[in-house]
C-alpha cells in the first residue's frame, strides 16, 4: 500500500470537493499529541469524521466543532456498528462529495480492518488514502524504554493477534516462538490460559519473561513484568484489561532470569 505523494495529494484536494475522499488516519494508542502532523491537518479538513471506541476525545478536538463526529466503535458483544454498516456509511458520505475521515486508533494497517474500507472505496472510484499512526507495540515500547529490537539479540518483530477470526488462539503460534524475535501480542487478555499454554508447548520456560502494557500513553497507563506461567494469573490480580499488548524477547534466550512477578507500575 502506498500513501499519496505530494502531487497526487494536490490532484486529490482538487477532485475531492465533487468526488470525496475517505482518508484512513491513524488515532495512534491514545495521547492526542501523539498523533502526526498530517493526521492532525486532515482532521481540521474533515467534513465527517467516523471514530472508533478507543480514540482519545482530544484527538476528535482537531476537527472543527460544526463536523459532524459518528461513533461506529465495536464493543464485545454489542456490534451495532459491523464493518459492512461503516464501508456502507463511508461511502455513501464521501458520494455526498465529503471529505471523510476515518479515525482509528493505533495504525490503520494494523489489524484496523483498512483492507475492507479501501476495497469499499474503490469499488465505488472513491479517492482514499492511509494516514499511518503511532501502533500499541511502538508506543509500549517508548512507554517501557524497552527497544522492540535490540542489535545482535533481536532481529526480527513480530506483531501477531492472540484472537483469530473464529474467536480462537490462532493456531501458529509456536511458529513465531523463534530465536532472535520481539513478539506483541494484540487482543490477547480474553486468552491468557490458551496463549500461554501454547507459548510454552512452543519451548519457552514457565519463567520466562513477559511485559504487559495497558492504556498506553494514556494517564490510566498500567504495566506488569511477569512470566509465561504467571500471565494470566498475574493480570487477573492487577486487574490489566483491554486495551493492552503482551510483550515477549525470545532474544535474551530461553533461559532469562524471571521477571518480578506481577510487578505492576501505574503511570499518573
Amino acid at each position: 500500500m502506498s500513501f499519496l505523494s505530494p502531487a497526487d495529494r494536490i490532484a486529490t484536494d482538487a477532485s475531492a470537493a465533487s468526488s470525496g475522499l475517505i482518508s484512513l488516519v491513524g488515532a495512534g494508542p491514545g495521547a492526542a499529541d501523539l498523533l502526526t502532523l498530517r493526521a492532525v491537518n486532515c482532521l481540521r479538513a474533515a467534513d465527517i469524521v467516523f471514530y472508533d471506541r478507543l480514540v482519545d476525545p482530544e484527538a476528535l478536538a482537531f476537527a472543527p466543532a460544526h463536523v459532524p463526529r459518528v461513533f461506529v466503535g465495536k464493543v464485545v458483544g454489542a456490534h451495532s456498528w459491523p464493518q459492512a454498516r461503516i464501508d456502507a456509511a463511508i461511502v455513501a458520505a464521501a458520494l455526498q462529495g465529503q471529505r471523510v475521515v476515518r479515525l482509528k486508533s493505533g495504525d490503520p494497517s494494523i489489524f484496523g480492518r483498512a483492507a475492507e474500507e479501501i476495497a469499499a472505496a474503490r469499488r465505488h472510484g472513491i479517492a482514499v488514502e492511509v494516514i499511518p499512526g503511532i501502533t500499541a507495540a511502538c508506543a509500549a515500547a517508548a512507554s517501557l524504554c524497552t527497544p522492540l529490537t535490540v542489535r545482535g539479540e533481536t532481529n526480527h518483530l513480530v506483531l501477531a493477534t492472540a484472537t483469530a477470526c473464529t474467536g480462537d488462539v490462532p493456531e501458529n503460534i509456536a511458529q513465531l516462538v523463534q530465536a532472535g524475535a520481539s513478539l506483541v501480542f494484540y487482543m490477547a487478555m480474553a486468552q491468557l490460559a490458551t496463549l500461554s499454554a501454547q507459548l510454552l508447548q512452543a519451548g519457552l520456560g514457565e519463567n520466562h519473561p513477559v511485559q504487559v502494557a495497558c492504556n498506553v500513553s494514556k494517564p490510566s497507563q498500567m504495566q506488569v513484568s511477569t512470566t509465561v506461567a504467571r500471565l494470566q494469573a498475574d493480570c487477573a490480580r492487577s486487574n490489566i484489561t483491554n486495551p493492552a499488548v503482551i510483550m515477549i524477547s525470545v532474544g535474551a534466550g530461553l533461559n532469562a532470569p524471571m521477571a518480578q512477578q506481577g510487578a505492576l507500575t501505574e503511570v499518573n
